[in-house]
């Protein structure tokens, strides 16, 4: 990727290395995914990356065919058992998991950027997908929530 820098005449470029995290997260549990998130973060750094990416929801993951025992009308005592573990293992905003998730952008000295479930303690358990941005100094600069959940989404 490179990043302009100067007036459009004479613009100079310089190079950023970006690394796309393409990894499985430990699905349901949100400390060893965390511990795999430092792992890779510091990979990624060692191998000259400045930005690191990781995808929608690693935290705790994806719930692509998990239907957490739903049907409309309906959920099953399974479904809600599998659904509270999700709940669970999200991320609070802040939380001790931000907080390790910032110290791996700090120590690695990189942008962090991670897709995450984020549990809203203020409006009950409410679950989002966040995007969580942290700078190289481990703060962290911004968060998206996604507000508009398609599909079976809508339904967790």
């Amino acid at each position: 990727m490179q990043i302009g820098r100067g007036n459009a005449v004479g613009e100079r470029w310089e190079s950023v290395r970006v690394a796309v995290v393409q990894a499985a997260p430990v699905v349901m549990e949100r400390e060893a995914t965390i511990d795999k998130v430092v792992r890779l973060t510091h990979e990624a750094a060692d191998a000259g990356a400045r930005l690191v990416l990781f995808p929608e929801a690693f935290i705790p993951a994806y719930p692509r065919g998990l239907s957490f025992g739903t049907v409309v009308g309906g959920r099953t005592d399974a479904g809600r058992r599998t659904f509270a573990r999700y709940a669970h293992n999200a991320v609070e905003v802040p939380s001790p998991a931000t907080e390790r998730l910032g110290s791996a952008a700090r120590d690695a000295g990189v942008f962090l950027s991670i897709g995450v479930i984020e549990r809203d303690r203020v409006s009950s358990g409410t679950l989002y997908c966040t995007l969580l941005m942290f700078g190289p100094d481990g703060r962290l600069l911004g968060k998206h929530r996604k507000l508009k959940p398609t599909a079976a989404e809508r339904l967790i």
